[in-house]
């Protein structure tokens, strides 16, 4: 008897230690996920992960919840009591998902109480939790309170919050009720998800940032940036799914029936950082002149190596030709852009600003070139060969990409991301501007550039044609 009360004791005392591990300390200790830590460094108000199943992404929104309430954040102010939510899809993916990998970062001593909606306190993990008050490092504590999207909008008004975690994707009207909650407070929001409702609102607010909002920021997960996961039951999960559900599931990307055109893209390789780009890498402008008086136009640069810079960029609507044409000229005088012989700027345009319209007496390029504006308009309109052209300058045949753009050319980017096939394998007619004149200007180019040594005395020549030109002297 006494025997069988002391193996009780010792298994008491061993699930005790364990419930008591700091599993929070351990958190990135041996193996390094880069993606998370760069999500915790991230400072932006309204920051996503989009990640595959069992990418890390969930980890990691549990662990910025415990650190911030904690008051232990290694990359954040902390505060010594602060109020949150946690918002699941229901009640059920609540106890199975956020709140167990709450539980699994707090140490019981760290718990001063748990409020459970139904089970018992004695074992919280079996139950639904209300709220969990949490001993603050900074002497205070902190009330994290869970939210399920089945109970709708009504039940997230009143309160005042520091931040609101959403484990997997809400709708539009609980989303938007959240970032009131911390209005008053100045807080923050995060959003860890597996994007499998196609392109709903996240798609378009988040992802493609349509409103160009500079604190959203978002990260890409997939099985590979998980060093926890075993390499043979990844390529063995690989293998088993379909292309489309590997693109959400694993990649953690958004998808669509007919899917991206340029799925090459990628925006941590093909965005990249402005810099001062040297006069002789000068190559062109693009026009995309489109209905009600809009116009996508962006200034092109090409490198000794035949590398293509996307490097500014002028995309407006509801304006007349005057004032774009106007536009063009301010941009080209900041980047000291070069003229053409006759001194004026040039761009390729879209054949069809040759046309005339009831409403004007002259064509689009006509009236370009009255405001100082020298348009070409033979430019190669063929939409396959030219999307052919800009994928192998995304990704060639050795896999290196050939196009940049500048992070100061947003729609650009938005458009990249957002250029799907439709259902009659067409590229869909929405928001296409910057990608009709990028095929112009890549179709441009010739198509196998051989690079050529040049003598010192080519490039002093060259150099010095340049600089007349500049001068306004051709």
């Amino acid at each position: 008897m006494k025997e069988n009360l002391r193996k009780l004791n010792l298994i008491e005392n061993e699930l005790k230690k364990r419930k008591n591990e700091d599993n929070l300390a351990n958190y990135n200790k041996n193996k390094v996920h880069l993606k998370q830590i760069a999500f915790h460094k991230c400072l932006k108000k309204n920051r996503w992960v989009f990640g595959g199943n069992r990418s890390g992404k969930t980890e990691c929104g549990a662990v910025e919840t415990v650190w911030l309430a904690r008051g232990v954040h290694p990359y954040r102010a902390n505060k010594k009591s602060i109020s949150a939510w946690v918002v699941s899809l229901s009640k059920q993916v609540q106890r199975d998902v956020a709140q167990a990998k709450i539980l699994h970062y707090l140490r019981s001593d760290q718990i001063v109480s748990v409020v459970m909606s139904s089970g018992r306190q004695d074992s919280a993990e079996s139950g639904i939790i209300d709220f969990i008050i949490v001993k603050n490092e900074l002497g205070g504590t902190s009330k994290i309170g869970f939210k399920s999207c089945d109970q709708g909008r009504e039940k997230f008004q009143g309160s005042s919050l520091d931040f609101v975690w959403f484990d997997e994707e809400p709708p539009y009207d609980i989303y938007t009720e959240c970032r009131m909650r911390v209005l008053d407070r100045c807080g923050h929001i995060f959003g860890t998800m597996t994007p499998l409702k196609g392109l709903t609102w996240v798609y378009n607010d988040i992802y493609l940032n349509e409103k160009n909002d500079p604190e959203i920021w978002y990260e890409e997960m997939e099985w590979a940036d998980n060093p926890y996961l075993n390499k043979e039951e990844v390529d063995f999960m690989t293998s088993s799914l379909s292309e489309e559900e590997l693109e959400s599931r694993r990649y953690g990307k958004f998808t669509q029936c007919g899917g991206m055109v340029y799925p090459e893209f990628d925006e941590n390789v093909n965005v990249i950082d402005p810099f001062e780009v040297p006069l002789d890498w000068q190559c062109n402008i693009a026009i995309d002149p489109g209905l009600n008086n809009f116009t996508s136009v962006h200034w092109y640069a090409v490198d000794f190596d035949g590398n293509v810079y996307v490097i500014a960029e002028h995309y407006e609507r509801g304006k007349f030709i005057e004032h774009h044409a106007n536009k063009i000229k301010e941009i080209c005088e900041r980047l000291n852009w070069h003229t053409g012989f006759n001194g004026m700027y040039e761009a390729l345009i879209d054949s069809a600003a040759n046309q005339r319209t009831l409403a004007s007496v002259k064509s689009v390029s006509e009236l370009f070139y009255d405001y100082g504006i020298l348009v070409n308009t033979k430019v190669n309109k063929d939409v396959y060969s030219g999307i052919n052209r800009v994928k192998s300058y995304l990704r060639n045949a050795e896999g290196k990409s050939r196009l940049f753009i500048f992070r100061n050319c947003p729609n650009m980017i938005r458009e990249m991301k957002g250029y799907f096939w439709g259902n009659d394998d067409s590229p869909i007619k929405k928001d296409d501007h910057a990608m009709d004149e990028l095929r112009y200007f890549i179709m441009s180019r010739p198509e196998n550039v051989k690079k050529i040594e040049k003598s010192e005395v080519q490039k002093h020549k060259e150099k010095l044609i340049k600089s007349l030109k500049h001068k306004n002297i051709f």
